[in-house]
């Protein structure tokens, strides 16, 4: 008797280019319940934990004014970026334009579908909100589509921050 072995890779790039950035959840045992994901427990934040659209508090404690951002070496990080974004106007991909972001109101990109929790999340991307925001997107934006577990190295995100304040 033959067996065929059928393989159905899951595909959850979520804009992770690799690295340690983009590991998945790690499998770990709880006595009580059984095997849990390390991530299912901090994927989304509870209301207590949900910032407020004026707070900029990062789980690490960085701040983006203790980071001075390079463009350049933004333009290289975001690379892991493109797979969902571009910074073209008017051009939306798995994700909206990134074109013009900062100072953009979040969920406001014409032509976008976005998560309801986006599209009513009230805030305005500034500087320091897309700092945290990249830290950990869930705990931002709880239920936000963008499927990124997010970036831990507060210097990278200070450099996307200023790719992405260039001009188009």
């Amino acid at each position: 008797m033959f067996t065929a072995a059928v393989i159905a890779p899951a595909f959850l790039f979520g804009c992770s280019g690799g690295g340690s950035e983009s590991a998945g959840p790690q499998q770990t045992s709880d006595s009580a319940t059984g095997p849990v994901s390390s991530d299912q427990s901090k994927s989304v934040a509870t209301a207590s934990e949900l910032p407020a659209a004026e707070d900029v508090s990062t789980l690490d404690g960085a701040k983006l004014s203790d980071f001075k951002g390079d463009a350049a070496a933004g333009k290289l990080v975001f690379a892991q970026c493109k797979a969902c974004h571009v910074t073209d106007a008017g051009v939306n991909k798995i994700g909206p334009s990134l074109a013009g972001v900062i100072g953009r109101k979040a969920g406001s990109v014409d032509g976008f579908n976005y998560s309801s929790a986006n599209a009513a999340s009230g805030f305005v991307w500034t500087k320091e909100k897309m700092f945290q925001f990249l830290e950990k997107p869930q705990r931002v934006i709880p239920k936000t589509k963008m499927m990124y577990a997010g970036m831990s190295d507060p210097q990278k995100r200070a450099d996307i921050i200023a790719y992405l304040e260039q001009p188009g």
